[in-house]
């Protein structure tokens, strides 16, 4: 299992900004009441548990003594405080911000991660008395003529912080040597013992899959907060340790139903910039192309490797076929993700792990143990809810990284997981096929899925049958996936029952199988045998019907695929839906109205005089072409200028007797002076 670089995914700021630990600029009244309001905050907080009690439970203890001196002194106010006085205020505004930030940063965070950190994290405490008793030793007690209760509550304060060494607990630290130890047992390929396991999982109270599923989550987290490789190394270590007790302590468990679940980039709605042009999928690793075009690193290569010399957008032949990372936008993606919770796995990252740079030993073998606990179960399962439980494990598993698809690959998964894709049972249904979705990433297994007996049929019949649309959706997904590689585009491209799922798919599912089944076609339409096929399936019909209206922009991007490979068959099935084409021109999103000035200038060049008079009776087509002219993307004006200049060739060549589209269109002043069409 490979560590991230930092550069992939920019790390989660745990810390709040650094305007948090500024004393505000207040009045000295105003002053003590925010100390006030602070240290009932911090006041009111839980200590750590079951790690830290003690070093938490006394620092929360002086924290309320301190908030008791703030209330007699905002009750006997002074009329005016010294310049050190107010200074030792300011300063005891920032300690008290960095108490409440290290408590709720660690009551929220992994227990695993604090259990490691145990003796650091003390030390943090202990630094924070320091502070405290540091500000009362030089508060200016005798020169604010105090009362005696005061006086007397200060000197309290300062006893309770005088602690000569940081509390280091013993029985913590003694903890944190079994994990350690069990670590290297692990790396040593030991399985660990299970009484031990659960011993040490009930000390830090995680008792249940519920429990430690938000331990996974925390220390994925974790993960995004380190800067070095060697720290990041060391949470992994751990996630792989949890994820291997909570199944063999706690069985297989299905998702859960709270909003903390990661999302995935299919569950979500992106920005149009963060995504591929090709695949129309979230882009990992954005490229730049000599035309100045961003795609996604694998379906640009992909694109070259099929033997195409011109840039997929634009036409353009390619200077040369050097691929720049664009840094800027990935860190974008990267941020995104991050804030939606989606994990963000970039190509970078896969090589990096095919190539053990960065293998972490412990990592992967407790992945390995994790699958083979996991395949085992279902081999000797029998009942279908406990299978599904198995399923479900393992589909969380293989969306985890390329080590875990590897690993349950390899332990011979998809034979077992055949079996369920025909169930009757709707979740296991999903599960299975989703599982195989995932696995489906990793190059290698896009071998193993072709060539395993039953797998690539089975996911055609939930294409075709599914129970529920997200199994559908899913399945469309796969054969995407394994579009990747071109053998197996033209294959699944000749299969006609792969044709008319996709179609039904996106013709008549919900908007996000739609999007699946568009995505799919897409892909395929990169053979130009398969769009002959696409063409007399009717997916220009498809395409140009309701699909336009829910998802225009992969609605027409297919169009532009299939017109421009499909031959004078798919340009006359796209004549009626050139209005269509002229609505997106004017209201889509700045890629839409890319792809359908794209499809009209083929559509006209292929179709013929008729189907550009089909065009010019549009009521305002020339102010639409000359608002992209004016407003569009580089690519969205050069069309939408070769659109112009069709037309205004199609009105020079009239004769006298014009019909009534015709006549309309001869009123265009299309003189230099409105425009200016590039040569």
């Amino acid at each position: 299992m490979a560590v991230s670089p930092p550069q992939a995914f920019p790390p989660r700021k745990r810390r709040p900004s650094a305007g948090s630990f500024v004393p505000p600029n207040f009045s000295d009244r105003k002053l003590l009441q925010s100390l006030l309001l602070l240290s009932q905050e911090i006041s009111s907080l839980q200590p750590l548990r079951p790690l830290l009690k003690r070093n938490s439970c006394s620092i929360l203890h002086k924290t309320k003594l301190i908030a008791v001196l703030f209330e007699e002194l905002l009750r006997n106010p002074v009329t005016c405080y010294s310049p050190s006085a107010v200074l030792c205020f300011e300063e005891l505004y920032i300690v008290l911000q960095r108490v409440k930030t290290l408590i709720e940063d660690w009551s929220n965070g992994s227990k695993m991660w604090l259990l490691m950190q145990n003796e650091s994290v003390s030390n943090t405490f202990h630094e924070l008395t320091a502070d405290l008793s540091t500000l009362l030793d030089i508060f200016p007690v005798k020169d604010m003529n105090f009362n005696e209760d005061v006086e007397e509550l200060v000197i309290l304060i300062k006893k309770q912080c005088s602690e000569r060494k940081a509390f280091v607990d013993p029985t913590n630290d003694n903890l944190r040597r079994e994990v350690l130890k069990m670590l290297d047992r692990i790396k040593r390929e030991i399985v660990p013992d299970h009484s031990k396991l659960t011993e040490i999982f009930d000390r830090l109270q995680l008792r249940d899959s519920t429990s430690c599923r938000d331990e996974i989550e925390s220390l994925e987290d974790e993960v995004q907060n380190q800067t070095d490789e060697k720290s990041k190394s060391d949470v992994i270590e751990l996630i792989g340790l949890v994820r291997y007790s909570k199944c063999v302590l706690y069985g297989a468990s299905t998702p859960r139903t709270t909003r903390r679940r990661r999302k995935s980039a299919v569950d979500v709605s992106f920005p149009p910039d963060f995504r591929c042009p090709i695949s129309l999928d979230l882009m990992r690793d954005p490229v730049v192309v000599s035309t100045g075009q961003t795609y996604d690193r694998a379906s640009i290569n992909l694109w070259i490797e099929s033997g195409h010399n011109t840039c997929p957008k634009t036409g353009q032949t390619l200077a040369h076929t050097n691929l720049i990372p664009n840094i800027a936008l990935k860190n974008l993606i990267a941020m995104w993700c991050r804030e939606q919770r989606i994990p963000f796995e970039t190509a970078e990252t896969n090589d990096r792990k095919t190539n053990g740079v960065v293998t972490n030993k412990t990592a992967l073998e407790a992945t390995k143990m994790t699958v083979s606990f996991l395949v085992n179960k279902l081999t000797a399962s029998q009942s279908m809810e406990t299978a599904n439980r198995v399923v479900h494990e393992l589909r969380a598993l293989a969306k985890t990284d390329s080590d875990s698809r590897a690993c349950i690959a390899e332990a011979g998964a998809l034979p077992f997981l055949v079996k369920f894709l025909g169930s009757e049972h709707p979740n296991l249904q999903v599960n299975a096929v989703t599982t195989i979705l995932n696995l489906s990433i990793l190059e290698a297994n896009k071998t193993r899925i072709m060539e395993t007996d039953g797998v690539l049929n089975g996911v055609i019949e939930v294409l075709r049958s599914g129970a529920t649309w997200e199994a559908k959706g899913n399945a469309a997904a796969t054969i995407f996936s394994l579009t990747g590689v071109h053998a197996y585009r033209k294959k699944l491209g000749r299969k006609a029952r792969v044709i008319k799922g996709l179609m039904d798919l996106a013709r008549d599912g919900p908007s996000c199988s739609k999007r699946d089944g568009l995505v799919a076609i897409l892909s395929l339409a990169g053979d130009r045998e398969t769009v002959g096929k696409l063409v007399e399936g009717g997916v220009v019909e498809m395409a140009g019907g309701e699909v336009m209206d829910l998802l225009p922009e992969e609605a027409v991007t297919v169009l532009e695929v299939v017109v421009k490979k499909g031959g004078l068959v798919a340009v006359a099935a796209a004549y009626h839906v050139i209005r269509k084409l002229t609505v997106v021109l004017r209201n889509g999103t700045d890629g839409a109205r890319e792809s359908a000035a794209a499809t009209l200038v083929n559509i006209c060049r292929k179709g013929g005089s008729e189907t550009v008079a089909e065009l010019a009776a549009i009521p305002g087509v020339e102010r639409v072409i000359w608002e992209v002219m004016g407003t569009g993307s580089g690519r969205a004006r050069r069309k939408a200028a070769s659109l112009l200049r069709i037309l205004r060739r199609w009105a020079a060549g009239l004769d006298g007797d014009l019909t009534v589209a015709a006549a309309a269109y001869s009123s265009i002043n299309l003189s230099p002076a409105r425009i200016v069409l590039p040569a």
